[in-house]
């Protein structure tokens, strides 16, 4: 099904943009290619725009936003764009001309409105725009790399003529992720040519990278479909981290890989019809030129190359740590937080089953479709005592989006409705829109736990908060937050009723982007009380080689969890199965 990637082989154009939800392998992976190009004598360059970036922990050397050649590999040169400076300096430009001429919460709600992953996200493609624009630097290299690729909503938004007017001043739609480009209006045409190359086959390849797990699978399947309508044609598809079948008698390994064929069997169809790649699961960290060298040559590395970390030190909890101090604290709403594809749906459900187990009566929220079929209770105290609410993300999206443009729709013409059709494609509309929806469960919910299986960024909490002070000064506006948001922001930031759980594997690019979300939760004055590192090989026992030297690699991230951010850590063994449904749940509860 999958013939393994050999880039001298396989590389065709001399752009190659990688793209992938965060945690899939893009940054390893692309460097792995870049040193894998470099080796058969061309010049190459890679370039990161991710803001999450560990492209200099991978190459271990510092790097600067200008080309510098990397050590020993000859012809390799790379670089590290800053996206959040340059969000930094785009919001300035942006909203300085109204400092002083409009009310501070306007001004506030502006600076909110651009301070997104979207808006970095734009700021990032100016980046490699300005690098691609400079033909000097471009012909000086057979290859160029970028790892982290502009999804289709931001190139879509580009593309519309309401995003380069001064939009912001004139419109307040409520809350919203994107401001106006009018802040980089001089580079319109040199982003529509960027675009142009983008699309064209000869020139850009784009890089699909996906692990062989369901939620990754169809993320890299919405993305190449947004990329699709917008012209972006040539695509690859690159399974990373897949594992190779073998007679060993560990059974977590046998587990992982039957789990691993289980996910490719349920792949989407569209990506079943692009040209696939494997990326070998390996043994060893892919930081160093050695083991990148090493990524498409073989699947293990000799033992004495793996480093032992001693954990012993460490305060790790165990799961039912976590159940037991919230039943013992008095804690009456439970959100888990973490990026996609970390477990926080299957931490919440065990948490909930966990606290009725203990006497509590919960109510539980999700956002899984299966959610209530598979809560089979297996006695009917626990049935009077859990219950479960399901919501639709889609469903609440699509009827936040009515709202806003049917009233937006009274004031704005044909261009600026279809700005406001993109600006709501943004992922902060999603988390809006469930938040709401949450609120309203939270709010009628009396005398029991809420548990709650995701919830909305610091940015988006910060964003209704500042647009329920911007619709104060401004009555025209087009948006409402809803009253029972209103009271849920104030009680989320009350920690001695709410507790919120940031969820990550103890891997490189999950621990960097949730110690970016504990950030940016703090902005909004809301402290995580617990981690929970999922899904971990090294708390298993296996002995498959392979799977042992991931365990190793592993504890590096666990420790800098939990002696750097947070003083409340617990570790969840990798599980075969996914723990779904009551009886499921109270195993992972009591683990």
């Amino acid at each position: 099904m999958f013939q393994p990637f050999q880039p001298k082989n396989l590389v065709r154009t001399p752009f190659l943009f990688f793209t992938g939800k965060g945690g899939v392998g893009k940054t390893s992976t692309a460097c792995a290619v870049a040193v894998s190009l470099a080796d058969t004598g061309h010049k190459v360059l890679i370039v990161s725009t991710d803001p999450a970036s560990n492209l200099q922990d991978v190459f271990e050397v510092e790097l600067t936003n200008e080309p510098i050649e990397i050590p020993n590999v000859q012809n390799l040169y790379a670089c590290n764009l800053d996206p959040e400076e340059a969000a930094k300096t785009y919001r300035d430009k942006v909203v300085g001309p109204y400092r002083g001429k409009l009310p501070d919460s306007v001004v506030s709600t502006m600076e909110e409105q651009l301070s997104g992953a979207c808006t970095v996200e734009i700021a990032a493609f100016d980046e490699f725009t300005n690098l691609l624009a400079n033909e000097e630097m471009v012909n000086q290299f057979d290859y160029i790399l970028f790892d982290t690729a502009p999804t289709g909503h931001t190139l879509r938004l580009l593309q519309l003529p309401t995003a380069w007017s001064g939009f912001l001043e004139e419109s307040t739609h409520g809350a919203s992720c994107l401001g106006p480009l009018s802040g980089l209006d001089e580079k319109k045409g040199l982003y529509a040519k960027t675009v142009e190359a983008l699309s064209n086959p000869k020139q850009t390849t784009l890089m699909l990278v996906a692990r062989p797990d369901v939620s990754s699978l169809e993320e890299a399947n919405r993305a190449s479909k947004e990329l699709k309508e917008i012209g972006i044609l040539n695509q690859n598809l690159i399974v990373n981290g897949l594992m190779k079948k073998n007679i060993s008698e560990d059974e977590i390994s046998t587990a992982f890989y039957n789990r691993q064929q289980q996910a490719l069997k349920k792949m989407p169809q569209e990506l079943k019809q692009m040209v696939m790649y494997s990326v070998p699961y390996v043994s060893y960290p892919l930081t160093g030129i050695n083991h990148l060298r090493h990524l498409f040559q073989s699947h293990t590395l000799p033992a004495p190359e793996i480093k032992d970390i001693d954990l012993s030190q460490q305060n790790l909890a165990e799961f039912k740590d976590v159940v037991e101090d919230f039943s013992v604290g008095g804690t009456k709403v439970i959100f888990t937080m973490g990026k996609g594809g970390v477990g926080k749906t299957t931490v919440a459900s065990a948490i909930a089953v966990g606290l009725v187990e203990k006497g509590h009566r919960v109510h539980l929220t999700t956002t899984d479709p299966a959610a209530h079929l598979d809560f089979v209770f297996s006695n009917s105290e626990a049935k009077e005592l859990l219950s479960i609410s399901r919501i639709d993300p889609k469903a609440e999206v699509e009827a936040y989006k009515n709202e806003v443009l049917s009233k937006a729709s009274e004031e704005l013409d044909e261009d600026g409705i279809a700005y406001i059709q993109e600006d709501l494609n943004s992922p902060c509309t999603e988390e809006i829109a469930v938040f709401r929806a949450f609120a309203d469960v939270v709010a009628k919910s009396d005398d029991e736990i809420v548990v709650i299986d995701t919830a909305p960024t610091g940015h988006t909490l910060l964003l209704l908060d500042a647009t329920q002070s911007y619709h104060k000064e401004l009555e025209r506006s087009t948006g409402e937050v809803p009253e029972s948001v209103k009271k849920l922001l104030p009680r989320l930031r009350n920690s001695k009723e709410t507790s919120v759980v940031i969820v990550t594997l103890a891997e490189a690019t999950p621990v960097l982007e949730a110690s970016r979300l504990q950030v940016d939760l703090k902005r909004a004055e809301i402290n995580p009380k617990w981690w929970v590192v999922n899904q971990s090989l090294y708390a298993t026992d296996t002995v498959d080689p392979v799977l042992k030297g991931r365990a190793q690699a592993e504890a590096a991230w666990i420790k800098k969890v939990s002696e750097e951010l947070t003083s409340n850590c617990a570790i969840i063994p990798w599980q075969p199965e996914e723990k779904i449904g009551y009886e499921k749940g109270k195993e992972y509860s009591q683990q």
